[in-house]
């Protein structure tokens, strides 16, 4: 791979002298600024060989970097190993920015000019370069060019997989109540229009759904909402005669895909909504109307509040994704003690069980099973050449879900194969102490997650320890398991937390070489009290799967913490049990049992 990476790099650099560009930046995002892309737009990892779902290649005519998150820091040296490309850690002190480092990279080059695809980076990030980039001696940002076009040779099309209709039974809202919802808050704005160009929006807001994303149930479109015309752009090869007589039905009219660019041209309301975080920068430059109003898509924060039918819907995903948990972990110590079994192998055999559930389509992400030191690389992924053989001893980490037509679900879930060591019996315990204090916790209706984080946080704190992810996100409803913009995390993120509205609580530690340690319920804010002080929330778990109490130190453990951990399993037991087999049934029993 080192020597396809080179060559790979050779032909760009043919390409960028041709052009006269002194550096090009690949993202990692598409032109929707997703989270994760279809193989079309996976460019970043043709051209560094690096496959996590956050970072920024930066290519020079001499050097290359890259830069992510501290998710892949561990991945990241594993893949770049060998290459030419040098890891950048985001947020770590000491790191430059993309700015810093084309500055002083290109402070020997006449008049440089850096290249990017404007139509896969978003407005906000392009003008914040390009005003960055000024002050470094004047380098200068060109956007109507993409040189792999040129030079991936069998670069994939872009996905034109079938389009279905979430029927109303799981959707609960008609396409109808959403558009007049989205044109309420448009007047509110004063904004005549929007375009939605975020593909998990687009799919919430007209009900569809699709596959053209790994395992995220989307389909590649621009939609174009005005004061009384809405406009779906897409590959018509897509759309069954069902769902283009639904969109009919409904007043949607059909473009092309490729046409949206001309039509945001001749938009002719006075003014138009763009989200500059959504919005490619090419399609905003686009814009010829009167007025664009600069403003964040009223749509995720619509849609991160479930409504009755949704919140039903995760309760029945939830307890079928239960009872596949529970035959696994039944199969997993006897399996791992009986030998052959590796981190892929588990992979498997979760998956398929889950694949016996009804309604189920996919899974939500891929598995993380990380075991002992894989463990502490926290979005591991195992592959043939890494793929670690299981023995009856220490701990493996197993993060995943699963996409049902009713609900979509994200649980992690740390295991102790057989003896485990005094260290890993505390950091688990620390590890489950923050995960139940965040479930504990009782906070003003329209408190961030940001105000909850340090809750979690502080009895890792207080032992000198912390993650560096967020401990918390959104969970979209048969749609992104990954979704916006509530968050609970230590970076600042204002958005209001609301009754309705679906969460993760997954804090964990990571021990380089070593061991992880992750814990991961699903949740939804519900009420908590009406006091003379306002509204009051809570978190409820709606993810259905007792937790390891083998590694716990008890001593470690507060008389709430124990509480709230025997009470869960009492739940656990009390809602899955009915949907068992007595051999899984006996199996619960004895997991959840109470601590002593």
């Amino acid at each position: 791979m080192v020597d396809v990476i080179k060559q790979r790099l050779d032909s760009l650099r043919e390409v960028m002298k041709r052009e006269k560009l002194a550096a090009f930046i690949f993202p990692s995002t598409d032109a929707h600024q997703s989270e994760y892309v279809a193989p079309h737009w996976q460019g970043r990892e043709w051209i560094s060989g690096f496959n996590g779902s956050a970072g920024i290649a930066v290519v020079t005519l001499t050097k290359a970097a890259l830069w992510t998150d501290s998710r892949y820091f561990l991945a990241a040296e594993q893949q770049l190993k060998g290459t030419e490309y040098q890891l950048m850690k985001q947020r770590v002190e000491g790191t430059p920015t993309i700015a810093q480092w084309l500055g002083e990279q290109l402070a020997e080059v006449d008049s440089p000019e850096v290249g990017l695809d404007g139509m896969v980076n978003s407005y906000h990030e392009t003008q914040a370069l390009v005003a960055e980039l000024r002050q470094k001696g004047g380098i200068t940002v060109r956007t109507n060019f993409d040189p792999l076009d040129i030079i991936w040779k069998d670069r994939p099309s872009i996905p034109d997989f079938h389009v279905e209709i979430q029927p109303l039974e799981y959707a609960g809202e008609t396409l109808q109540s959403k558009l007049s919802r989205i044109r309420k808050a448009l007047r509110v704005l004063h904004a005549d229009g929007m375009l939605v160009s975020a593909l998990d929006d687009i799919a919430w807001t007209l009900n569809l759904r699709g596959t053209d994303v790994h395992c995220v149930p989307v389909f590649v479109s621009y939609l174009l909402i005005s004061s009384n015309k809405v406009s779906l752009f897409v590959d018509e090869r897509k759309l069954t005669p069902q769902v283009t007589t639904y969109l009919a039905d409904n007043g949607v009219s059909l473009y092309k895909y490729n046409k949206v660019e001309d039509e945001l041209r001749t938009y002719s309301e006075y003014n138009i909504l763009l989200d500059g975080d959504e919005t490619s920068y090419r399609l905003w430059k686009a814009v010829k109307c009167q007025e664009i109003v600069s403003s964040a898509s009223p749509i995720p924060v619509m849609k991160a509040v479930k409504n009755e039918t949704e919140v039903k819907g995760f309760r029945r995903a939830m307890l079928r994704d239960g009872i596949a948990m529970v035959k696994f972990l039944r199969w997993l110590k006897p399996a791992v003690e009986m030998g052959g079994q590796t981190e892929m192998s588990v992979d498997r055999k979760l998956t398929s069980l889950r694949s016996e559930q009804p309604l189920f389509r996919d899974i939500s992400f891929d598995t993380i099973a990380g075991y002992q030191e894989h463990g502490a690389i926290v979005h591991y992924e195992a592959k043939p050449q890494t793929d670690a053989q299981l023995r009856p001893e220490g701990m493996i980490l197993i993060d995943s879900g699963a996409q049902y037509q009713d609900g979509t679900t994200d649980i992690t879930r740390t295991i102790a194969l057989g003896p485990v060591s005094e260290k890993m019996k505390r950091i688990y315990t620390l590890v489950l102490k923050a995960h139940i204090q965040i479930e504990l916790v009782k906070f003003p209706d329209g408190a961030s997650g940001t105000q909850l984080d340090a809750v979690g946080r502080r009895c890792l704190w207080r032992e000198g320890l912390n993650y560096l992810h967020g401990t918390g996100h959104g969970v979209g409803s048969y749609l992104s398991v990954h979704e916006g913009p509530h968050q609970i995390r230590m970076e600042w993120k204002p958005t209001p937390l609301r009754a309705g509205m679906t969460i993760t609580d997954e804090p964990g530690i990571y021990l380089a070489g070593e061991f992880g340690v992750r814990i991961e319920n699903t949740l939804l804010v519900t009420n908590y009290v009406q006091t003379d002080f306002g509204k009051f929330l809570q978190m409820e778990p709606l993810t259905l799967c007792p937790i390891d109490t083998a590694p716990i130190e008890m001593e470690l453990m507060m008389p709430e913490e124990k509480m709230w951990l025997n009470d869960y399993h009492r739940m656990v037991f009390e809602k899955l049990s009915p949907w068992l087999e007595e051999d899984d049934k006996n199996w619960l029993k004895e997991a959840t049992k109470p601590l002593k």
